[in-house]
């Protein structure tokens, strides 16, 4: 079994940074594809970014690319989201999950563990 746990959520101007971590345990994460996923109110669950166990691979969504960053430290079980030129649109929860087979998805139906989601608020 994977506990995750994300830290590093807040309230932050449009155009700041904040640097998302989600530090598993009850199990090493590092031969798990991990991704990251965010629910602004009112609105479902939408994919955010993922990387392959080994950090190589990474994928994100177009409204997020080129300015959120995914990477992992296997050594201290942890996965980042690096999240820079913040938009009031990023506020959401942000969770983390890992995903216990091969290969990296977008899909979160292909996740098998979650934490329990850090909020994201980004002021105007």
């Amino acid at each position: 079994q994977v506990q995750l746990v994300e830290s590093g959520g807040g309230l932050v101007q449009a155009g700041g940074s904040l640097r998302l971590s989600c530090a598993g345990s009850g199990r090493t994460i590092s031969a798990y594809a991990m991704g990251w996923f965010r629910q602004a109110p009112g609105k479902d669950r939408e994919f955010a970014a993922a990387i392959s166990w080994s950090g190589i691979s990474t994928y994100y969504a177009d409204s997020v690319k080129g300015r959120f960053i995914i990477y992992r430290d296997n050594g201290k079980n942890t996965v980042y989201l690096q999240m820079n030129s913040l938009k009031p649109e990023d506020t959401a929860v942000y969770y983390c999950a890992a995903r216990g087979r091969a290969g990296v998805s977008r899909s979160e139906d292909d996740y098998d563990y979650w934490g329990q989601g850090t909020q994201v608020t980004v002021s105007s």
